[in-house]
This record gives structure tokens, C-alpha cells and sequence, in this order.
């Protein structure tokens, strides 16, 4: 079965502690193998989920925002 690769857009990260705690709650979404955070601190950051069953758009949000930010876009 190929990966499922989701792109998210998320902002109000700044550092590397939230893009430790995004990659946390995204990595405890049922089916997500990996998560990858391209931070732009002064910016919109872009979060890279590689999962092997579809997430929904919802959760995804759901866990950025347990971990304090806003997903702005997602191709989900």
C-alpha cells in the first residue's frame, strides 16, 4: 500500500519546541507513520504527514490546535 502524504499549513509556530509539540500530537493520530515541520518562525510553517489511512482534514486540526496552533491550510 503507497503512503498517504498530507501537507498542512500552520501558523504561530515559532521554534523548535512547537514544532516538537506539533509533530507530537499529529504523530499520536491513528495511521500516521511520520511527521515532518519545515518551520518558518516568522511565518506560516508547513507540516508533512505521511500516514498509511486517510485522516481527516478535522483531525488534523483537532491535534495542531491540542498543541497550541492553527492549521490555515491543508490539502487533505
Amino acid at each position: 500500500m503507497n503512503p498517504i502524504i498530507t501537507t498542512v499549513s500552520i501558523s504561530g509556530m515559532t521554534c523548535g519546541h512547537c514544532v516538537a509539540a506539533v509533530s507530537e500530537e499529529l504523530t499520536s493520530l491513528k495511521g500516521v507513520d511520520d511527521v515532518s515541520v519545515d518551520l518558518a518562525a516568522e511565518g506560516i510553517s508547513t507540516a508533512t504527514i505521511t500516514s498509511h489511512l486517510t485522516i481527516s482534514p478535522e483531525e488534523i486540526g483537532e491535534a495542531v490546535a491540542e498543541a497550541g496552533y492553527l492549521v490555515v491550510a491543508n490539502d487533505a
